[in-house]
């Protein structure tokens, strides 16, 4: 360990107490994705607070940006430590926001607790002087795919085109300038570097249109926009065989709107539903068997639809452990254990960490410190100290291990890595994705 990693820990140590009270806070706070502006005025706050000149905010929305250095004074690779901003409508959850019903039982706000500790180490001037490059401290919105029919709304007003915040950031231009990132995430593993593969997924909201009637006096003069949206749900099951146990194929619709009053034949049912597989081609068909379904059960009654489809997020791509990362770790964490995930390991969620992995490298670790379920009621911290204080440990040593000696890692991992995509490549498939198909309710003679 050198004298700039023995001066990062020491300073994260000796914010210990600021780092635990900004994560008690944002864990109590949750927001849903693109209205996090709480969350991200006190990333911010915090970040000013730490004399950072430059830092860019409304970014996809909610998003901020904060740059160790002026951006347009400083040659050099730029890093990003990135911290997710959003929760997830969790209202049973005991920490979860009464005002929001977002609870944070998928972690983020270990993320931003990891990204703030790390800031206060590497904002020091003398660490700061030892690093080549730059660093972004950046708060991203809207990880969490959920509320489709709002985001169709902000999609709509024309102030996203994404439902995920790291494809719409890519998309406005705030990842031009950044050359590679660090990502990291709460795991029931513990301490782990690197990543395996993950689904991808599109989006879909489906609209039944019927015909209103009265329920007992004249059912056959309606047209049941429910029953059309169970046939369809029914014929969706029926497909579950017809996929491949390799293409990890997920399907898991909600149903939104089935109906108003119970005397009432219902003329609208909404569903909403995530795609997901490994792999593009999976996805396309997984995406076609779905359409089909619901199609039918328009056609079995008579139904009209509407079926809006939005692109989602891209597979993860399985990478290794980045040698600083593990480095870091294990300065982090000398008394407590550390694998290297596998990359043959796949993971049927979703992320849009894999969107940027289509353009850059990004390394990935994740920390524990937390028990329960994912993204369920029963979440919980139970270590503060992996969850927050290791974080911001490993987030710092690794950008340090990243841009000292002139960011000489930086600028081999920058070179070395084969993005799948350029941007422009990657804007025009996510946009190739979007599309709408109705029908008319089925008139008769």
């Amino acid at each position: 360990m050198d004298s700039i990693e023995q001066r990062i820990i020491a300073i994260i140590e000796r914010n210990r107490s600021t780092i635990l009270s900004f994560a008690r806070d944002i864990y109590t706070h949750g927001e849903l994705g693109y209205k996090e502006y709480r969350t991200a005025e006190r990333f911010k706050d915090m970040l000013a607070g730490l004399g950072l000149e430059t830092i860019h905010t409304g970014l996809a929305i909610t998003g901020v940006k904060g740059y160790l250095r002026p951006p347009d004074k400083t040659p050099g690779p730029v890093l990003s430590l990135i911290g997710e901003l959003d929760a997830i409508r969790i209202p049973n959850h005991r920490y979860a926001n009464p005002e929001t019903q977002a609870g944070h039982c998928c972690g983020h706000h270990a993320q931003l607790a990891g990204v703030i500790g790390a800031a206060y180490a590497l904002t020091d001037p003398t660490v700061r002087d030892r690093l080549g490059g730059n660093a972004v401290f950046f708060g991203v919105p809207a990880e969490e795919y959920g509320e489709i029919d709002f985001k169709k709304a902000l999609r709509s007003e024309g102030k996203i085109q994404y439902g995920g915040g790291k494809s719409e950031l890519i998309r406005i231009g705030a990842f031009d300038d950044i050359g590679l990132s660090i990502a990291h995430h709460s795991g029931m593993q513990g301490i782990t570097a690197g990543n395996g593969s993950s689904n991808g997924f599109v989006s879909k909201v489906i609209r039944y249109h019927g015909r209103a009637a009265h329920a007992a006096a004249g059912p056959h003069l309606g047209i049941n926009a429910l029953y059309a949206a169970h046939l369809g749900l029914a014929a969706l099951q029926c497909q579950r065989e017809t996929f491949r146990d390799e293409d990890s194929v997920r399907i898991h619709p909600i149903l939104t709107r089935g109906g108003g009053l119970v005397n009432v034949i219902p003329n609208e049912a909404v569903v909403e539903t995530l795609v997901r597989a490994k792999t593009s081609a999976a996805i396309a068909d997984a995406d076609r068997k779905t359409d089909r379904s619901f199609k039918a059960g328009a056609d079995a009654m008579g139904a009209g639809y509407r079926i809006e489809t939005l692109c989602g997020y891209l597979p993860q791509l399985p990478m290794t452990a980045h040698p600083d990362l593990l480095a870091a770790a294990d300065l982090a964490a000398p008394d407590r254990r550390r694998t290297e995930v596998d990359k043959n390991h796949h993971f049927p969620a979703s992320t849009d960490v894999g969107d940027l992995q289509h353009i850059q490298p990004v390394v990935c670790f994740t920390t524990g410190g937390i028990a329960g379920d994912l993204h369920g009621e029963y979440f919980d911290v139970t270590d503060e100290e992996e969850a927050y204080i290791i974080t911001a440990k490993i987030f710092a040593l690794s950008a340090y291990g990243l841009l000292k000696n002139n960011a000489l890692s930086a600028v081999q991992t920058i070179a070395e890595y084969r993005a799948p995509f350029t941007k422009a490549q990657y804007l025009a498939f996510m946009d190739s994705m979007i599309r709408t198909e109705e029908k008319d309710i089925l008139e008769y003679d």
